[in-house]
């Protein structure tokens, strides 16, 4: 059964196996993870787990890690706020590693959000992916998400959708 997790040291390890199944890059959404974060050694991923800790403030994001047992699956991030940033990535981002896709984990994650989004008084969030991904467009979609349009942005196009969080949406 999985769990949503605030980011710990303590899978440290399981994390990192993660990352290697992802592959070279920063990529994996979800994790806040920066091309200036060091993770491999214990006391820079002590660091950048501080970091994304403290950046759950009013203004900032919260972030989860999809955990089955002690493998660290995926990632998700609440961004609280309708920054620059927010309007061309959307308030959520989420990723599943490669193995543990296509079991509706990431469907599982995104309705779990939406109740802290929710709880936090946020009246709609805007979700954002690449137009080609029709796995996740179908996620967002299967949550209540509505498609705004497709725009062209700094990585490609990209599909928007807006979540009304009301009782009976996402």
């Amino acid at each position: 059964m999985p769990e949503l997790m605030a980011p710990s040291t303590r899978l440290h390890a399981a994390w990192l196996e993660a990352h290697r199944e992802w592959g070279p890059g920063v990529h994996e959404d979800g994790f806040g993870l920066l091309p200036t974060d060091e993770v491999v050694s214990e006391l820079g991923f002590a660091r950048w787990v501080a970091r994304l800790t403290a950046e759950n403030g009013v203004e900032g994001c919260t972030y989860r890690w999809i955990v089955e047992g002690d493998r660290v699956v995926g990632g998700i991030a609440l961004r609280h706020s309708f920054t620059e940033f927010v309007r061309n990535a959307g308030h959520i981002g989420y990723g599943i590693r490669p193995s543990a896709r296509r079991r509706g984990l990431a469907t599982w994650a995104l309705r779990r959000i939406l109740d802290e989004a929710r709880a936090r008084g946020m009246g709609r969030v805007l979700i954002v992916c690449a137009a080609d991904n029709v796995a996740s467009a179908k996620t967002i979609e299967r949550r209540g998400g509505t498609l705004e349009g497709i725009r062209d942005t700094e990585l490609g196009p990209a599909r928007r959708y807006w979540v009304l969080l009301t009782e009976q949406g996402g």
